[in-house]
């Protein structure tokens, strides 16, 4: 009993995903450089940060420890 209604409705679904689509306004050449250009510099900071805290924490630990 289902099953018809699930048939009408597939087709509506994928027009309505396709007028989504239609409305997607995709980032030129240059903007996309420029994000990607951001992502990876944040990463490479972020990444630093890490690696010292990681080491500070390190060194602090072992300093506990041998004592």
């Amino acid at each position: 009993m289902g099953d018809s209604a699930e048939k009408q409705s597939r087709p509506s679904f994928f027009k309505g995903v396709k007028a989504e689509f239609k409305k997607i306004v995709w980032p030129d050449k240059q903007a996309t450089l420029k994000q990607s250009i951001a992502v990876v510099a944040i990463s490479v900071v972020v990444g630093v940060i890490i690696a010292i805290l990681d080491f500070v924490i390190k060194s602090g630990v072992h300093f506990l420890t041998s004592i």
